[in-house]
């Protein structure tokens, strides 16, 4: 049955494929405008629809800019927020306002106070960066990959060791934005969420496949998840980590498999996952549905990006029990081998600054 399915969606496939074959083509021609700025742009993005990753190495590369001594900003588009146009974020914004990514980035960066800022039009987004914080040396596109009205200095594609781009085919008969062909604009490949103890042959071997559809010279790099220990959600003072055992998990995003594997792997039994889909706007009945399988002492896990969604206070109105006992995982980039040397090699300089 699924064979047949593919079957009939593979003419829509290649419709789909071949228009968006055309509008490249009109980019690499110079018929369609690509804009480049003062100051360089750092794009992450993919070619398949769903996660694969984006939200930590966009972390991982501003943190190493940081590091570098760059002022660095982030640019999205803010999916999923209840406002239109450019917007930088602010005090006063949520993840309703900017989108959960995008606050996600603001409250983890805050101390460091790297602007944030959302535009469906990236163009527009990098102005208002450029014309608020003049200091900015250096931007970083959080899912661009398709926005090719800018012009990344780096364009960096992820690709999941699970669902390999090579593999997937056009939507609708399969996952992708654009044909595989596509990760010819790539600067470096980066294979995410591989085990951390991916033997070199087997990176040797996706690399290989990647390699047909890759430029040349354009390096494949290979990273893992890296969990840290679980953070109360609702409340700062510090606890104990929750005993292994019994525990429910709360998600909102596009793959919450490796989570929910790491859980496991230290000893929780996911009683119950409750499973919404990506950039989910939680609900008072959702935590309703949630309490009706947790047992009190349980904990419930939840997503960093997840959150930003579940910070709202009436969310938790007559729910303090649940409330503390809910806790988010952390999730840091981890490479494989000499990768992040290659990455950061990659990197602007630091004499990069705006004209």
């Amino acid at each position: 049955m699924a064979r047949l399915l593919l079957l009939l969606l593979l003419p829509f496939s290649w419709l789909y494929a071949g228009v968006m074959a055309v509008r490249n083509w009109l980019y690499d021609a110079g018929w369609k405008k690509s804009e480049a700025f003062a100051v360089p742009l750092l794009g992450v993005g993919n070619l398949r629809v769903g996660g694969t990753g984006k939200t930590p190495h966009v972390i991982w590369l501003v943190e190493e800019l940081l590091r570098q001594g760059h002022r660095p900003a982030i640019l999205s588009r803010g999916y999923g927020r209840q406002t239109t146009g450019p917007r930088l974020a602010g005090a006063a914004d949520s993840a309703l306002t900017v989108g959960d990514e995008p606050w996600q980035y603001h409250t983890q960066f805050a101390a460091q106070a790297v602007p944030v800022a959302v535009a469906e039009k990236r163009g527009l987004g990098v102005a208002l960066l450029l014309e608020a914080h003049p200091e900015v040396t250096v931007i970083v596109l959080d899912d661009a990959y398709q926005h090719r009205a800018v012009r990344p200095a780096l364009n960096v594609l992820l690709t999941e060791y699970a669902r390999p781009f090579y593999e997937d085919h056009v939507l609708p008969a399969g996952r992708l934005r654009e044909s595989r062909r596509g990760a010819a604009r790539a600067d470096v490949v980066i294979v995410t969420k591989c085990p951390p103890d991916l033997s070199e042959a087997a990176q040797a071997a996706v690399a290989q496949r990647i390699r047909p559809y890759a430029r040349p010279a354009v390096p494949v790099l290979f990273s893992a998840y890296a969990y840290g220990a679980p953070r109360p959600l609702s409340h700062a003072e510090k606890l104990a980590a929750p005993a292994a055992g019994p525990a429910l998990l709360l998600t909102g995003i596009a793959q919450p498999q490796p989570l929910q594997e790491h859980l496991e792997g230290q000893g929780y039994i996911i009683a119950h996952h409750a499973n919404l889909p990506d950039h989910h706007a939680f609900q008072p009945a959702d935590l309703d549905a949630l309490q009706a399988h947790w047992q009190l002492g349980w904990p419930i896990f939840t997503t960093e990006k997840d959150a930003t969604r579940l910070q709202r206070p009436e969310l938790w109105a007559g729910r303090p029990a649940l409330a503390l006992h809910t806790y988010t995982i952390p999730v840091q980039v981890a490479f494989l081998g000499n990768g992040a040397d290659v990455l950061r090699a990659l990197l602007p300089g630091r004499s990069a600054s705006p004209c």
